[in-house]
């Protein structure tokens, strides 16, 4: 069967992804156990995803979500505030909605977790056990892999702003006050990090608000992979027929330090002088990740996962989801809910004594802004299977080309996405 784009758009939304659930909410429940308890860390795409669909499907599961911050801050979009094109506020959500849906909210930070005793410690010194733990970290920027970052990043002089909150405003500010003329200097890290497309898009919204207000600026993008690592004919057909001359790209370029008294990134080349600074280090598994000890890939720093379940490979009733997660799949938000509810549904199924779900589907839409007006997309399906992990079916495949109508389903995705993970 081939699917349209609409149909497509359709399967890859919330609908598709309930039929993950199987018979999941098939059968009683035992009336005479206590209710199983699941803890999920982190409420980001995933992590609140999650619990939602855990209570969903298996209404006799109790769930608590730990998350320490009062606010969810969307990273998709978050590139289009440094454009000018939105605000903080209209990235930013609250999480009010969940604890309808019987999800209990700790807002606190994990600082253990037992995993031979099932229990989860908190900053607030809460002792919490679980039946099955969920991580939903996201990402640790390793800003140590840069020398100086940390005590410039201090200093206001550097950011990544790949966590999208305080920095993403910082850098707005840094645009905003950055003289006509001026050099912005920014980086992609080695892969694999979060959002492939991410650097790229922010080197379109950045030109863009240059092209209106500072048209006299320049823009160096420091590449630490060999070529544009997603959406190449996409972000070059912008860069070349958007912004000719403004953006100078630098593949293979990571850079290996900066000086914030000086202003300098320096890679392996040379030294790049900047007006505003935008470094973004190399990542891996959140922190708590490390705490479960399920960082274990051969590097310790990506979690290895059985994919059609996404609990570890080495811990059991510890299941991750997300960008922590080290397999051929994105590391984006739409694939984090994908995650999620394959994860859900395998947990309410093993939770009532039955085999999951052995062949899930997950799929992927990423759109990515090109100008103040054009975006382009990348949409694929997943199927597992046993042995291969995810395969990449037919159907799906990127724009090369950005126009309006994608940008204006961009900002549906992200208002239709937003209103799935935190409803």
């Amino acid at each position: 069967m081939t699917l349209n784009r609409r149909d497509f758009l359709k399967v890859s939304g919330a609908g598709a992804a309930l039929t993950l659930a199987g018979c999941a909410t098939d059968g009683a429940p035992a009336a005479a156990k206590a209710k199983p308890h699941v803890v999920i860390v982190g409420a980001g795409f995933g992590g609140a995803t999650c619990a939602k669909y855990i209570r969903t499907w298996g209404p006799n599961i109790d769930v608590t979500l730990i998350e320490p911050n009062d606010k969810f801050v969307s990273c998709p979009i978050s590139n289009w505030v440094l454009a000018g094109m939105k605000s903080m506020d209209d990235i930013t959500h609250g999480y009010d909605k969940l604890p309808k849906r019987g999800i209990k909210m700790v807002k606190d930070y994990v600082t253990a977790i037992d995993a031979a005793k099932r229990v989860v410690t908190t900053k607030g010194g809460a002792s919490i056990s679980y039946d099955r733990l969920v991580l939903a970290p996201g990402v640790e920027v390793l800003t140590d892999s840069v020398k100086g970052y940390k005590e410039a990043n201090a200093a206001g002089k550097v950011v990544h702003a790949w966590k999208a909150g305080p920095e993403t405003a910082l850098l707005r500010k840094q645009l905003e006050a950055m003289p006509d003329g001026g050099v912005f200097v920014m980086s992609v890290p080695t892969a694999p990090y979060r959002c492939p497309p991410g650097p790229y898009e922010r080197a379109c919204m950045v030109a863009a608000y240059f092209k209106k207000a500072k048209p006299k600026s320049k823009i160096i993008l420091l590449d630490g992979n060999p070529d544009v690592a997603s959406k190449k004919g996409l972000f070059m057909d912008a860069w070349n027929n958007l912004y000719p001359g403004m953006i100078d790209y630098r593949p293979n370029n990571a850079p290996s330090a900066v000086d914030g008294d000086r202003m300098v990134v320096t890679t392996e080349f040379d030294d790049v002088k900047a007006d505003v600074m935008n470094v973004v280090p190399k990542q891996r598994a959140g922190e708590v990740c490390g705490l479960a000890g399920v960082r274990n890939d051969s590097t310790g720093t990506w979690c290895t996962v059985n994919l059609s379940t996404f609990e570890s490979t080495t811990v059991p009733n510890v299941h991750v989801i997300g960008d922590s997660v080290l397999s051929n799949l994105p590391k984006s938000g739409h694939m984090a809910t994908n995650h999620a509810k394959v994860c859900a549904a395998a947990i309410v199924e093993l939770l009532s004594g039955r085999q999951p779900n052995p062949i899930p589907v997950v799929a992927n839409t990423c759109y990515s802004a090109t100008s103040e007006g054009t975006a382009g997309y990348v949409a694929n399906v997943f199927r597992y299977e046993a042995g291969k992990g995810y395969v990449t079916q037919p159907d799906g495949g990127a724009t090369a080309k950005g126009d309006e109508m994608n940008f204006v389903y961009a900002e549906s995705w992200a208002q239709n996405i937003w209103a799935e993970v935190l409803s």
